[in-house]
């Protein structure tokens, strides 16, 4: 005899919840299953190609997006067209400014990404019930706070070869965080222009520094994108 299917919204947790790699890590892990069932009906998992925008500057905020897989890339665009490459997202970060009405910066998918979407009001609404939520979702943004002081650091004291062994070092760390393991394997999610307007660095710079950490042995480089760090630990001693 076929087992029942429970429907999503009756079972002790949702279906959608049950696949999510990202649930433990992100501001879902401070839900019970019943609050999880209640958020889920506010929520969808949708996909974006790499390129594609997410979130224009200045956009009204009506959603906000939990991070599952893939790399966001964050930016402002000045008035006369000029871009600043601003931050990188990952899971399970969470897109998009809480409580805010508009957006600050434009969101891009710089690699394939999955994102949980769920409802302004409705992500607003459980946060201003539930402490738990509110001080897990506080801590992630203190990190991104801190991460971003760490940045200022790379951009404005270190060699050209240090940012760039950082922003690998970088994307090594946050493209996998429950990976654990001593080496890593990515592809970049930026082209090398965007990786120079992110580092403040000249694309033939960006390319020299690659090719000296692939001389050195400290990453390998096939099909021009794809990166294999065999030692994390010797990655970092070059980031300065």
């Amino acid at each position: 005899m076929q087992p029942v299917r429970k429907d999503i919204h009756s079972s002790e947790l949702p279906i959608l919840c049950q696949s999510c790699e990202a649930r433990h890590q992100g501001m879902c892990g401070a839900l019970s299953p019943e609050q999880l069932v209640s958020l889920s009906r506010h929520t969808r998992r949708v996909h974006h190609a790499a390129g594609e925008e997410l979130l224009a500057d200045a956009m009204p905020i009506t959603s906000y997006a939990n991070v599952l897989s893939g790399v966001i890339k964050l930016s402002k665009v000045l008035e006369d067209g000029r871009q600043q490459v601003v931050g990188l997202q990952f899971a399970p970060d969470l897109l998009g400014r809480l409580f805010a009405t508009e957006s600050r910066v434009a969101a891009e998918a710089a690699s394939d990404v999955a994102l949980c979407v769920v409802s302004k009001s409705a992500l607003e609404n459980i946060i201003r019930e539930n402490p738990a939520l509110e001080h897990r979702i506080m801590l992630q943004t203190l990190r991104e706070l801190d991460e971003a002081r760490e940045w200022m650091v790379t951009l404005g004291r270190k060699t050209a070869q240090e940012k760039v062994a950082s922003f690998l070092y970088l994307i090594a760390s946050h493209i996998d965080p429950a990976h654990g393991e001593p080496c890593a394997n990515f592809d970049l999610p930026l082209s090398r222009n965007d990786i120079g307007d992110f580092l403040g660095l000249t694309i033939e710079t960006v390319s020299r520094q690659i090719s000296k950490l692939k001389a050195d042995g400290v990453i390998e480089i096939t099909n021009y994108r794809h990166v294999a760090v065999p030692d994390l630990a010797r990655l970092r001693i070059r980031c300065g």
